[in-house]
C-alpha cells in the first residue's frame, strides 16, 4: 500500500511540474519558458513524426507568418539547427532559418524556441496568438509552416492558411525538395486546428 501511495505522489509531482510526457505535446515558443495552457491557445499544429537513422536528418521547425509573409513566431525548432547547426549545414531547415532571422536572434530567444529532437510519435504544438515579442496578434489570416530536413538537401515544407476568427481544422499542403524519397515519411500529415 505504501508503494502505491509513493507512486501516486511521484506521478502527481511529474504532472504538476510539467515533467510528464503527454503524447509528446510540445508548446515551447519564442519568448516562453513553458507551454501555453490549453484555454489560452488559439491554434494547434499536429503531425506524426518518425525519427530517422543516420546523420543530416530529423531537423524541423514549426512557425507562423502573417498574410503578408512576415514572421510572427516559432512554436518549435530542433535544438541542433537552432543553436548554430544551420551555420555548419546550410541545408538544415533553410526556409525557417531565413524567415525567422535566426542569425540576428539572441541566445535567450533561441533557447526559448528550441528543444531536443523528439522520439517517434504524435506531436502537437500550441500557439497562444502572440508574436515573438509577446504581443497579441490581431484576428485575420495566418500561415502555418512545418519544414523538415529529411536527409541532407532533401526536405519537406508543409503550409496551411487559416483565419484566427474561424474555428476549424485544415490539412496542410506539402512540397518535397530534393530527389531522395527514402525519408519522406519523417513528417506525416500536418493538421492545423483553429481552436474555438
Amino acid at each position: 500500500m505504501k508503494a502505491i501511495f509513493v507512486a501516486l505522489v511521484a506521478a502527481s509531482i511529474l504532472v504538476t511540474t510539467g515533467c510528464g510526457n503527454s503524447s509528446n505535446r510540445q508548446g515551447n515558443a519564442a519568448g516562453d519558458s513553458a507551454p501555453p495552457a490549453r484555454e489560452e491557445s488559439v491554434l494547434e499544429v499536429s503531425f506524426g513524426f518518425t525519427r530517422q537513422g543516420g546523420i543530416a536528418s530529423n531537423q524541423f521547425a514549426v512557425w507562423i507568418e502573417d498574410a503578408q509573409g512576415r514572421y510572427v513566431r516559432t512554436l518549435y525548432a530542433t535544438r541542433w539547427t537552432a543553436a548554430g547547426g544551420w551555420r555548419r549545414r546550410e541545408t538544415s531547415i533553410p526556409q525557417w532559418v531565413s524567415q525567422s532571422s535566426l542569425a540576428g536572434r539572441d541566445q535567450a530567444h533561441v533557447d526559448a524556441l528550441a528543444g531536443p529532437t523528439p522520439p517517434t510519435g504524435a506531436l502537437s504544438y500550441l500557439w497562444d496568438g502572440r508574436d515573438y515579442a509577446g504581443q497579441a496578434v490581431p484576428p485575420g489570416e495566418y500561415r502555418v509552416f512545418v519544414e523538415g530536413s529529411l536527409r541532407w538537401e532533401n526536405r519537406v515544407l508543409y503550409t496551411a492558411v487559416v483565419r484566427l476568427d474561424e474555428a476549424g481544422q485544415v490539412n496542410a499542403e506539402y512540397e518535397f525538395f530534393g530527389e531522395s524519397t527514402q525519408e519522406r515519411g519523417m513528417i506525416g500529415l500536418v493538421t492545423v486546428t483553429v481552436l474555438p
